[in-house]
């Protein structure tokens, strides 16, 4: 189809960053419905797990969609894939908002997740389509924070649509922007279909191997030893990867391009990024878990304290674009991972009676420290992938950051228990002695409640200096970098 009319590159540039404002807006809104959608289902307490899923499954279908729609992108167009994107992401909103059972629920959010995970590389490609070397980091960065502030702004939202008109709102107002958006598309260029044949063998042995290794991370038990079922899903999941690898040496356009894993650039963002996501939950999941234990704070609190956190991350986005533009990929890297690491430090020396103006300083150079690499590792990925593989390299430095913070939140509850039953181990529960005093049993209890205090403030602190070593050793991939304001592209 031809217009007479067809957006400018900022244009295009505000359509693509309203889609993965929405995804990312609709990812976190749902966390504040969970209490609601327990009451209106009728899932009862002991069925919890069950509901959390409505969380995982987008996580899921987030991370294993990506790679192989990113390439489907490369060939059929990314304008195409956007459309495709946001008509399926419209689907799951509509069955989550008619659903009737947990499972329909769980459906819609899978939808959901594939139309959002598409979203990411479509946007990426349509964004820094046609944009030169030196601007592309800039403009990268402006749509890492666009979905950095839909994901601050995701709880509030949710919560102002449950309080006024119900859970289900959050899903039946996705439909009006997306009718939006793709109305705008009409007047967005095609990119040029620069594939030739899509390697859906490999893209679907490379979901199902993800997929299980994102089902096996996020059981409990992965790390504990205690059940076999995860090491056997793990062994699935590698199963299914290794076939990948020796099925793409007989593919000619492979989903896994032997010039991106050949790359060292490409390499050291992916290896980054993995890290960096490690490094990310560990503050995402920390911050407010503290503040509603040791401090006594309300759940409120908690999610401001995490807002001094999340909100810095969009303004450190757009700075690390900029920063790209002129000093190139490696320079603001470095600095962010730096800043996330210096954040840390500082919040593992937090007390329960940490206040301002030291705890939004601490939180803020964590958040900005995130921001300042996004731009840079998406930057230096997609130039790697060229006009072929632009898309599938978008897909892949994304999913990379999703799996981190899965790998790090198994890690996380895993060795968390372990380390707070061994900091507990020579506490003893006061039960009452026959013929103890009142005085002397409430002396316990206080001595028990501040034992169990200052476990769980050593703990925090421990997951904060593993975000701190974490962030450290992204430094080190990252060092591979490009130095320089124009990068040669590999695979053009």
């Amino acid at each position: 189809m031809s217009n007479s009319y067809t957006l400018s590159p900022n244009g295009t540039l505000a359509l693509v960053c309203g889609g993965v404002f929405l995804a990312s807006l609709d990812q976190t809104s749902v966390v504040t419905a969970l209490p609601e959608v327990m009451l209106d289902l009728g899932i009862t307490i002991d069925r919890l797990d069950s509901l959390a899923w409505m969380v995982t499954a987008y996580l899921l279908g987030f991370t294993v969609a990506m790679p192989l729609l990113g390439r489907v992108g490369d060939i059929y167009g990314h304008r195409r894939l956007y459309a495709g994107a946001l008509a399926v992401f419209a689907v799951g909103s509509v069955g989550v908002g008619l659903a009737d059972s947990l499972g329909w629920l769980l459906v819609g959010r899978v939808a959901q997740a594939i139309g959002g995970g598409a979203l990411i590389p479509a946007a990426l490609a349509l964004g820094s389509e046609g944009v030169s070397i030196a601007r592309r980091g800039l403009v990268l960065g402006i749509v890492g924070a666009s979905a950095e502030m839909g994901a601050v702004l995701g709880p509030l939202y949710g919560g102002l649509l449950i309080h006024t008109l119900g859970w289900r709102w959050i899903f039946w107002t996705n439909l009006a922007p997306i009718a939006l958006l793709a109305l705008g598309l009409l007047f967005v260029r095609e990119s040029a279909r620069q594939g030739r044949r899509l390697d859906l063998a490999g893209g679907l042995l490379l979901a199902a191997g993800l997929g299980l290794l994102t089902v096996a991370l996020a059981q409990r038990t992965t790390f504990s030893g205690g059940m076999a079922l995860p090491y056997v899903i793990v062994a699935g999941s590698l199963t299914l990867l290794a076939l990948l690898i020796v099925a793409e040496r007989k593919v000619s356009e492979p989903i896994l391009a032997r010039g991106l894993f050949l790359s060292r650039r490409f390499v050291a963002a992916f290896s980054s990024q993995l890290l960096v996501g490690s490094a990310l939950i560990m503050a995402l999941v920390t911050v407010p878990l503290m503040a509603n234990t040791v401090a006594g704070e309300s759940p409120l609190e908690g999610g401001l304290r995490l807002v001094r956190f999340t909100g810095a991350m969009p303004l450190g986005a757009l700075a690390g674009g900029y920063a790209s533009r002129w000093i190139g990929y490696r320079a603001p890297t470095v600095l962010g991972v730096g800043l996330a690491a210096l954040g840390f430090f500082m919040m593992s020396g937090w007390d329960a009676d940490v206040a301002d103006p030291a705890l939004t300083l601490h939180l803020a150079v964590g958040g900005l420290g995130f921001g300042l690499v996004i731009a840079p590792l998406l930057a230096s990925a997609i130039e790697t992938g060229g006009t072929e593989y632009r898309g599938t390299a978008a897909a892949l430095i994304t999913a990379s950051r999703m799996l981190g913070m899965t790998l790090g939140l198994a890690a996380l509850s895993a060795w968390g228990v372990g380390h707070f039953q061994l900091l507990t181990g020579n506490l003893a529960f006061p039960f009452p002695f026959a013929g103890e005093t009142t005085e002397a049993f409430q002396l316990r209890q206080v001595v028990y409640q501040d034992g169990v205090a200052g476990a769980s403030m050593e703990l925090f602190s421990a997951f904060f200096r593993l975000g701190a070593f974490l962030s450290l050793a992204a430094i080190v991939p990252a060092l591979w970098l490009s130095p320089a304001r124009k990068a040669k592209t590999l695979l053009s």
